[in-house]
């Protein structure tokens, strides 16, 4: 059992340790800059290139955003869509989408769940559905791990401390069913969809609560995919089988003068991953 169906590649993250180990040791050979083994490493040139390339890796949103306008042109060429455009605020990498009932779905697009980012939304006024899509490009990263800190280390506690409603969580990018991140949806090779470049498997599809819970009302079970249409059409237009989605209630209760809450993952009727009672800590 598990929060999602794909996991890690053990083998190439091994390769990564191995590579990063051999780059510290033999990084001084590379380039044209003069500088023996020695003062190489004491110049601060090596960590200072390495910061560069990561901060470069992290900051650039362009590879993502190519993924997501290439989903959303096929869902709208489908019909599953009717139309979709950046939002005012494109600096955060957000879409408007036009649904075909004439409702009005958002989506917040993130980087990998297991950062502070994932910590940073709000559900626009306009909004009558508002979906958070996590484009994690790292094939290095955890799967399991990225989903199960942002479902619930992060956006429970926020949702519930800051009353902020999200009726889904897409996890889905170019990574998935490749080397680094490999798909069990894609053992039929029918299932995979072409999206430009690119070659995916259908998306993970995570259905949250329609309302936020309290003490008077403890129980907020995950809302059925019927009542979010933005994830109707990501199902139905990347054939998504329905004992492949996601359903996540969330509990509360007070323990002692503290708030806590459990987080419940089930797919296809089965608990897949279940806190204990929690306390509500924003990270």
């Amino acid at each position: 059992m598990s929060v999602i169906p794909c996991e890690q590649n053990k083998g190439l993250r091994d390769q990564i340790e191995r590579f990063a180990e051999v780059l510290k040791t033999e990084a001084h050979k590379l380039g044209d800059h003069g500088l023996d083994e020695k003062d190489f490493y004491n110049s601060g040139l090596f960590r200072g290139a390495v910061e560069r390339v990561r901060g470069q890796f992290s900051a650039t949103m362009r590879g993502k955003r190519e993924f997501a306008q290439h989903a959303l042109n096929h869902m709208e060429d489908g019909g599953f869509i009717a139309g979709w455009d950046l939002t005012e605020d494109a600096n955060r990498n957000d879409y408007i989408v036009r649904l075909s009932s004439g409702r009005t779905a958002i989506i917040d697009l993130k980087g990998c769940l297991d950062g502070n980012n994932t910590n940073i939304f709000e559900r626009p006024a306009n909004a009558d559905e508002f979906v958070i899509w996590s484009i994690c490009t790292n094939p290095g990263a955890d799967p399991r791990k990225n989903a199960w800190s942002g479902i619930h280390t992060r956006l429970s506690a926020e949702m519930i401390s800051r009353n902020q409603r999200v009726d889904g969580v897409v996890i889905w990018d170019m990574v998935c069913g490749t080397i680094g991140r490999p798909c069990p949806k894609l053992l039929d090779a029918s299932r995979a969809t072409d999206l430009g470049p690119f070659r995916i498997p259908p998306a993970c599809v995570y259905l949250l609560p329609a309302a936020i819970p309290s003490i008077a009302n403890p129980h907020a079970p995950a809302q059925p995919l019927a009542n979010v249409e933005l994830l109707t059409a990501f199902h139905a237009c990347f054939l998504g089988r329905d004992d492949e989605l996601h359903h996540v209630d969330f509990d509360i209760a007070r323990k002692g003068g503290e708030l806590v809450r459990k987080t419940t993952v089930r797919r296809g009727g089965v608990v897949q991953q279940e806190s204990e009672m929690t306390a509500i800590r924003r990270v």
